[in-house]
């Protein structure tokens, strides 16, 4: 007799969200993406009932674009690299339970709005400034030890996982979430991006910026890549002290800021 699971999704549109279960056979290798795709080809319920298929958001499959981000278990994670046999393995419980994050705007079934963290991005001036500029030969070197902190933080696909986790980002707080000072330090820390790093640094100290931060480190326990981000917040905490501290007293800035 074959092996199956139980996939509980929590589904629906704002106003009315409601609990269906689906019935698939176990297969080797098996993620949650693609038992929403088998679902997706036949979407009847355990209780024979046939229903609109569930939405959600895929792109990359890797683990690289983080559009899938949902809660597995109430955990938030990617589904493209959630193995079905892994978790029943890990909880001992073939019902598995799938929502949508509960911190962004809901669209319909697994798909939330998470255009709010591109807006803070926007706020802190997440790029590097080319507009301008001609080829001016090799940029200056970086030492290998920064370029391997750079690397990790430049691995940030905006998935949302550590916002979701985050106590501090709910109904009654503007906080702009882990992800953004991250991003933050990463910027500041490029040769050319740096140029900018008073502007970053000065919307940091607004309402919602790192002072909200509770220190809960939730983020880095559920970060899918890794990325320090509690690291980050500590570094972007101290640059922020020193930039209000030059402003106060109208001190000049320097190159070699940290």
């Amino acid at each position: 007799m074959e092996e199956t699971y139980i996939l509980k999704v929590y589904r629906g549109h704002p106003g009315k969200q409601y609990w269906e279960e689906f019935e698939l056979k176990l297969k080797p290798a098996a993620n949650i993406t693609s038992a929403l795709m088998e679902i997706q080809c036949n979407p009847v319920t355990r209780e024979g009932q046939v229903v609109e298929p569930i939405v959600w958001e895929q792109g990359c499959l890797e683990e690289v674009c983080g559009s899938c981000s949902m809660l597995i278990n109430g955990y938030p994670r990617q589904a493209c690299t959630a193995l079905i046999q892994q978790i029943i393995n890990k909880t001992g419980n073939r019902t598995i339970t799938l929502a949508p994050f509960s911190k962004f705007p809901l669209v319909r079934d697994l798909i939330v709005d998470r255009g709010l963290m591109f807006e803070n991005l926007k706020k802190v001036q997440a790029w590097v400034e080319v507009d301008h500029t001609y080829d001016r030969g090799p940029g200056p070197k970086i030492n290998p030890e920064k370029q391997e902190v750079m690397y990790s933080l430049s691995t940030c696909m905006t998935c949302g996982c550590c916002v979701e986790a985050c106590p501090q980002v709910n109904d009654h707080s503007k906080f702009v979430g882990p992800q953004i000072i991250s991003q933050v330090r990463l910027f500041n820390a490029h040769p050319v991006g740096k140029y900018h790093r008073k502007e970053r640094l000065r919307e940091l100290m607004q309402e919602g910026g790192i002072s909200d931060c509770g220190n809960a480190q939730n983020c880095v326990r559920v970060c899918p890549k890794d990325i320090p981000l509690t690291d980050s917040i500590a570094v972007v905490g101290r640059q922020v002290s020193v930039q209000a501290f030059r402003d106060l007293f109208s001190l000049p800035d320097t190159e070699n800021f940290n």
